[in-house]
């Protein structure tokens, strides 16, 4: 029997820019956001959260996948080790990782590049302000969306 809290999405932040990162969980927990919060430093280790066998990710520190429930990832376009865009075309093209909704948050505004995010399958593109305070709303509002959002488990 799945419990309500294996139906509680699980948000993934992939963002390099501590500050960034820092801002982005504070503003979700403001808006409501009482599920469970993991953040990438980049997106070798995002994909390694959803790529590496689950005995590997338990005999380490690092948080463990696990199919069955929901997840939802805010993920950065310009990280270091693999980028944004290589994490979402991966992610998007696995059968099983496909219905995970990727929000794209980032700073560049380039009509191309939001194209080919939407062309690889991201959800949505933001674009972080560059004010701080208007960054702070943004993401609570980004906040308040996740807390509306209905989000699939199944992973096949």
């Amino acid at each position: 029997m799945e419990t309500d809290k294996n139906k509680t999405p699980i948000v993934l932040v992939a963002e390099d820019d501590d500050g960034h990162a820092e801002l982005i969980c504070d503003n979700l927990l403001e808006a409501g956001i009482t599920h469970q919060i993991i953040r990438f430093k980049n997106g070798q280790q995002t994909l390694d959260f959803f790529y590496k066998s689950q005995l590997q990710q338990e005999k380490g520190d690092e948080p463990v996948f696990s199919p069955g429930r929901p997840y939802m990832l805010l993920l950065d376009v310009s990280m270091p080790k693999v980028g944004g865009m290589e994490v979402l075309r991966r992610l998007k093209s696995d059968p099983q990782l496909k219905y995970i909704p990727i929000i794209m948050l980032t700073t560049t505004d380039d009509p191309l590049e939001i194209q080919n995010c939407y062309d690889l399958g991201c959800n949505c593109y933001v674009t972080k302000p560059v004010n701080y305070q208007l960054f702070s709303e943004m993401l609570t509002r980004l906040g308040l969306f996740i807390l509306a959002t209905q989000i699939p488990t199944r992973c096949s």
